[in-house]
Formats: C-alpha cells, structure tokens, sequence
C-alpha cells in the first residue's frame, strides 16, 4: 500500500501495553490537513507513546496509527513526510548546528542550500557554526524544529516544541505553526502550556488514562461565548435580545448584563434598538479549568 499524500494522520483503535500496564486503551481520532491540531493530556496519560506509534518507534499492541494511510515504517521517504520533534533530542555537543543538519540532509536526501533555508526560518543563521554543546533550550528546540524541517514535510509531529523558548520565540512558533498549516499541512503538537495552547490550535484532542475523552474544536471545549455590557438601558436591550431568541441574560450590578451570546450579536442588537454601549467584553471558559473536568481534575 502506497501513502495516499492526504497529509491526513488516524489512529484507530490504538492500544499499547508494557507488560501489565496499559498505556494507551483504544485510542482513536483524526488529524485533518489545513489545521493545527492540540494534543492534550496529564502525564501518565499515554500521549507519548501514542506520538511514538505515529512515529514507528513503539509498535502498536491492538490497532493501528497510521500517516496517510500507511504505517510510518512503510513511507518510502519519511523525512519527507513527517517532520518530529520529540522533547529529547539527539545532537552531538561537538557538532555545529550547520554540520548536525548537513549530516541529516544527507540522510533524508536534501541539499545543503534547504540547510541554509532552514536555519534562516527558525532563526539560527547567526549561530548555524556555534557548537551545539553550547546552546541554550531554546536555541536547541530551534534546532530541532530545523531538523524536522529539513524535508519539507507535509506533517509536523510536535512534543513540547515551545521548551525553552522566550516569549519572542513562543510568539514566534505560534505564528510559524498557523501559517504551516493554512499552506495545507498538517500540524500536531502536545504542550501543557495551556494558555499558548488555546492561541495556537484549532482543534484539540484530550485524552486521559489512554483513552479519547474529547476530540473537536477549541470553542467545543471551552464552550459558549458570553459577553458582559454596560449600556444606556439593560432593560431595552435585554427585550431587545429576547426578541432574537437570546433568553440566557443575567442582570449583574451597577446595570451590566451578563448575556450567553457573542460579541457581534449583542452589537447588532444594541445598535438596531438604539441603545448606547458603554463597555462589551466577551469571554469565554477557561481552557485550563475545561482541562481539569476532562481530565478528572479538580476546576
């Protein structure tokens, strides 16, 4: 079976046993191209070892974990594929970051002008003949983002890619990564930075004790839109939001509404009935504390 060049990976029915431990208990989803994807779960949850199936590194119990249809053992050229950053990373402290990526670029079968090319995007160019032995965790979770970027992948595998990094460089990541997707690709990264987490995907898989416990997108997750206003007159706006079917309105102190609808509804209506708005702010729930109930936590 040929990789069908979908981008697309799935597990189904995965699960992984290390003697009388199950790690991960019939796990099943989907990452889809055109969308960066969350990966997200406490530890022991069996995260990890479902990245390393994808990867062909850890050999699947029941199930399967497929990249474009295939196992990744069977990708005629993987590092053209799948790029992966695991959070322990393999670069010899004596090496340069520039020798370390040629040698790799031999391996996958790229020139040295994609090594000169990848050092620029990720910002290495002026260290790119520094000893590697010498960097920060910063600069090396740039190099290794490099290195899985030698290929020009149409997938990037990600574990904790953000360790280290200063928030020029997070802001920097997040940026990168959106725009890796919307060229059609497919990202999936596991963080537990949760707040970094909610600005960068836009979909999220949750999983706890090896098993799926929500796959969808982020507003499914953090659930509905509310909005709090401070106006000329709650009482005409509230009956002017009824009127639109809007009935979950709360009236708070000092003449705010609380109302479970978005920002630009609650514009419309207020500017249609004549009503001056003083304030709009809307929020929504927390991704950490959606997280915790999830995952059994305490919110």
């Amino acid at each position: 079976m040929q990789p069908d060049g979908s981008g697309r990976i799935r597990v189904d029915g995965l699960g992984k046993t290390f003697g009388a431990v199950a790690a991960v208990r019939g796990l099943s989803f989907t990452v889809e191209p055109g969308a960066v994807t969350g990966f997200l779960g406490p530890n022991g949850s069996g995260k990890t070892t479902t990245l390393r199936a994808i990867l062909g590194l850890v050999r699947p119990t029941t199930g399967s974990a497929l990249v474009e249809g295939v196992p990744y053992a069977q990708l005629a050229q993987p590092g053209r594929v799948v790029g992966a950053v695991l959070e322990a990373q393999g670069v010899h402290p004596g090496r340069t970051a520039r020798r370390h990526l040629e040698a790799v670029a031999a391996a996958v079968g790229v020139s040295d002008e994609r090594v000169a090319q990848v050092l620029e995007l990720v910002g290495l160019a002026d260290a790119a003949d520094r000893l590697a032995g010498g960097f920060s965790l910063g600069m090396n979770q740039r190099l290794a983002l490099a290195t899985a970027l030698l290929g020009d992948p149409r997938i990037l595998v990600l574990d904790e890619p953000g360790n280290g990094l200063d928030p020029q460089g997070i802001a920097w990541l997040r940026t990168f990564l959106r725009g890796f997707a919307r060229s059609g690709r497919t990202v999936l990264v596991s963080s537990h930075q949760l707040a970094e987490i909610g600005q960068t995907v836009d979909r999220l898989v949750v999983v706890d004790g090896g098993s799926c416990v929500y796959q969808g997108g982020l507003d499914g997750v953090r659930g509905r839109a509310a909005v709090r206003v401070r106006c000329a007159d709650p009482a005409r706006l509230a009956e002017a939001l009824a009127a639109r079917g809007v009935l979950e309105i709360d009236h708070l102190a000092d003449g705010e509404l609380a109302v479970a609808a978005d920002a630009v509804l609650v514009g419309d209506t207020a500017l249609a009935a004549g009503v001056a708005l003083y304030g709009l702010v809307e929020e929504r729930g927390d991704l950490e504390q959606m997280f915790l109930r999830l995952t059994g936590g305490v919110a």
